[in-house]
């Protein structure tokens, strides 16, 4: 295992309302010095994708406007997480504001990063289970469609091109075999 780099300097060179950039210069440990860029962690304290279980063979997708491929998505609830929240109490509250149920239980699945070298951001990925009825209101600027879709096809959920994001494939992949698990172990 390699000795981890050390950052000789960090500065913010560019920002958004959401946005930070920043140069790092790092120092290698064989003494080769390079500057990186990435996407830094904004004010918010993480964030969770929750794959919300109707039951053992059915999840529930949320269809929402995604401005970065200007396109309607099929995907799981998602959200930062608020101050003072633990990532399973945002999970809890982000599944009440955008699919209108509240979860029994939660299970941290994973967490996941996404272009690790260009950005600090990851994602905590939760199963939600043994749900009931309970709608927050959250902050979209639109109503949510709630579309459910049996995890046996998922595969046919892919093809229809409208569930493209990485993070939630994999979520859903994920689950699938995280729920083998737990019918092996009963078994």
């Amino acid at each position: 295992m390699s000795t981890k780099p050390t950052i000789l300097n960090k500065k913010t060179i560019a920002t958004s309302r959401l946005f930070r950039i920043e140069s790092l210069e790092i120092e290698f440990s064989n003494g080769v010095q390079r500057n990186y860029e990435r996407l830094a962690r904004g004010h918010s304290n993480g964030a969770v994708l929750v794959v919300p279980l109707l039951d053992d063979e059915t999840v529930l997708l949320i269809r929402e406007y995604s401005a970065g491929v200007h396109r309607y998505e099929l995907g799981l609830p998602k959200g930062k997480v608020d101050a003072g929240e633990t990532f399973l109490e945002a999970a809890n509250r982000e599944l009440k504001e955008e699919v209108g149920y509240g979860a029994n239980q939660l299970h941290h699945l994973s967490t996941f990063s996404l272009a690790p070298s260009y950005l600090e951001h990851t994602t905590e990925i939760i199963v939600a289970q043994d749900l009931y009825a309970e709608r927050l209101l959250g902050d979209e600027p639109e109503e949510l469609e709630v579309v459910e879709w049996k995890l046996s096809d998922i595969n046919e959920l892919l093809m229809t091109g409208e569930c493209t994001e990485a993070r939630s494939i994999a979520a859903l992949f994920m689950t699938v075999e995280y729920l083998k698990t737990l019918r092996d172990v009963k078994n």
